[in-house]
This record gives C-alpha cells, sequence and structure tokens, in this order.
C-alpha cells in the first residue's frame, strides 16, 4: 500500500503540494555554499551570472529538492505516525507520485548539470547518488548518523562550493578551494547532529541511530561542538598562512561567539537544540563565506 494512512480521491498533486514536498526552507544551505565557491573562484561575477543563477538553482531548488522528495517518500511510513500532515501520509501526493517526483527531479537535476560542463554533471551524479543512499534501502545511511551526517555535510556544504567554483572557472579549481569546501563539510556533520535531538525517542524506537541515541544527548553534545569548531580552527591557520589575517580574524571572532553559545547549548542540549541551529549556524556560514572572500583576493596575497 503506497500511502499507509489515508485513501485519497485525490487522482495526481497540485503544484503547491509539489512545491511543499520539496521542503524550499532547506534551499538556502546549499545556495549559500555554492555562492561561496563562486566568491572563492577570484572570476569576476558580472559576465557569468547565467551561470550563476542555472548553479544556485542546481544546487538549491534541483538536488537538494529531489533530496527532500526522496527522503519524504521513503520515510512515508514513519511521518504517518509522527508528521501525518505531510503531502505523502496525508494523501495529498497519493499513491506512488511521491516516488515519481523524486525520480523525474533526479532526471531534471542531471540534464541541468550536463548543461553546465563535464565537472558539474560529475558532482551532479555525486550528489544524487549520496541523495538516494542517503535514504533508500538497502544502504539507507540515515539509519546511522556516523555515515548519514557525513554524506547531507558533504552535500550541503563541501559539493555545493565546489561546484560553484567549477561553473566559474569552466574546470576544476585550486586545492585551496577543495580544502576549505572539505573542512566546512567536516563541521556541517555537527550540524547535522542538532536536527536529531528532537526525535531520540522515536528514532529509538524506530532502530535510527543517529549520534544522540548512540551516544546519548549529552555526549552527542559535546561531540557536534568538537566537530563544528575544529575545522574552523584549521580554517583560521591556512588564511593566516595564505596572508589574510583580517579574514582569519572574522572567522576567529565568530567562532569565538559560537563558543560562548555552545557553553550555553551544552547545558540543555536537547532543549536548545534548535536556539543553537539558529543562531550558531548563522555564524558558522557567516565564517564559510569570509573564507571565500580570502580565496577570492588569492593566496599569498
Amino acid at each position: 500500500m503506497d500511502n499507509p494512512v489515508v485513501s485519497s480521491s485525490v487522482s495526481r498533486p497540485g503544484l503547491p503540494t509539489v512545491f511543499e514536498l520539496l521542503h524550499p526552507i532547506t534551499w538556502f544551505a546549499p545556495m549559500w555554499a555554492f555562492m561561496c565557491g563562486v566568491v572563492s573562484s577570484g572570476l569576476p561575477l558580472a559576465a557569468r551570472w547565467p551561470l550563476i543563477v542555472a548553479g544556485i538553482v542546481l544546487a538549491g531548488p534541483m538536488v537538494c529538492g529531489m533530496s527532500q522528495a526522496i527522503n519524504d517518500w521513503y520515510d512515508r511510513h514513519v511521518d504517518a505516525i509522527n508528521e501525518p500532515d505531510r503531502p505523502i501520509p496525508s494523501g495529498r501526493i497519493p499513491g506512488r507520485w511521491g516516488f515519481y517526483i523524486a525520480i523525474f527531479w533526479t532526471v531534471a537535476s542531471l540534464l541541468l548539470a550536463a548543461a553546465l560542463g563535464a565537472w558539474v554533471f560529475a558532482a551532479a551524479i555525486v550528489g544524487c547518488v549520496l541523495a538516494w543512499i542517503y535514504s533508500a534501502p538497502p544502504l539507507r545511511l540515515k539509519q546511522n548518523g556516523w555515515w548519514g551526517n557525513a554524506a547531507v555535510g558533504a552535500c550541503y556544504e563541501g559539493l555545493p562550493w565546489i561546484t560553484g567554483a567549477t561553473v566559474m572557472a569552466g574546470g576544476l579549481p585550486g586545492w585551496e578551494i577543495f580544502a576549505l569546501a572539505g573542512l566546512y563539510s567536516a563541521g556541517a556533520h555537527g550540524i547535522m547532529t542538532l536536527n536529531d535531538f528532537k526525535a531520540i525517542e522515536g528514532d529509538r524506537a524506530l532502530g535510527i541511530l543517529s549520534l544522540p541515541v548512540q551516544l546519548g544527548a549529552e555526549r552527542a553534545a559535546k561531540l557536534a561542538c568538537v566537530v563544528m569548531a575544529v575545522p574552523q580552527v584549521v580554517v583560521i591557520g591556512l588564511l593566516l598562512n595564505w596572508g589574510h589575517p583580517i579574514n582569519a580574524g572574522i572567522v576567529g571572532l565568530l567562532l569565538v561567539i559560537q563558543l560562548g553559545l555552545m557553553a550555553r547549548w551544552l547545558r540543555k542540549p536537547r532543549e536548545l537544540a534548535p536556539w543553537y541551529n539558529a543562531t550558531g549556524t548563522t555564524l558558522y556560514v557567516l565564517g564559510m563565506l569570509a573564507s571565500a572572500f580570502a580565496l577570492r583576493a588569492g593566496v599569498g596575497t
């Protein structure tokens, strides 16, 4: 049975419901990371704005939207219990339409990526594969917080950053861009943990081994803080080594404020996780942009 909760007289979903299935609120992170890649390329923006717009669409509405549709389809039985008002369990997306939308959005994403060049197409293939194995059996990486968080961190931060720089350069960027994209992807592993504190009991009952389930709330929160902070310390060291003390200072200041917020969050990790997600994560992504501007100015200048 495709819809485990309700039978529906709706034969096909409306466009507003499809839009809801793609979860637009989640598009910001990869779109921001893509723009960090664009900025870090150091190339002029004005002449390449059509490519930039296409890349933003690819990173957000297409690849990220696709991942959300995939996730909602394979989580439809869980959502029927926890969030029955979502488009699939509510019956507003009937039958197998959720699966068909996920397939269509995957193909459309790859077609757009192919139009932007071979390396962008390769990055999109990686993103699509990670999105499917994150949610779909038999791998279903989301069942283990170590693997699932790593996959999402890569898709939300590293891949879009590298893709943005690649779109601008027409080829693979320098190792410095790979280094920063990789470090911020690693830190995003901790950010992904923030989303797991709200569902510890449900995850435990369903056998989903999120890090708060595996480690307990307090230990998982401490680990998330370390995972978010250490890559930023490395970024600061790289920026100093590359001759950008102002940018390093900005990232350092943002990190100090994050550490203060972390200290408060650790007192009540479950209750304050959404608060830290809204505050500390904002500072984290601002540091990404400060780092991107350093690369735009050039290494060793």
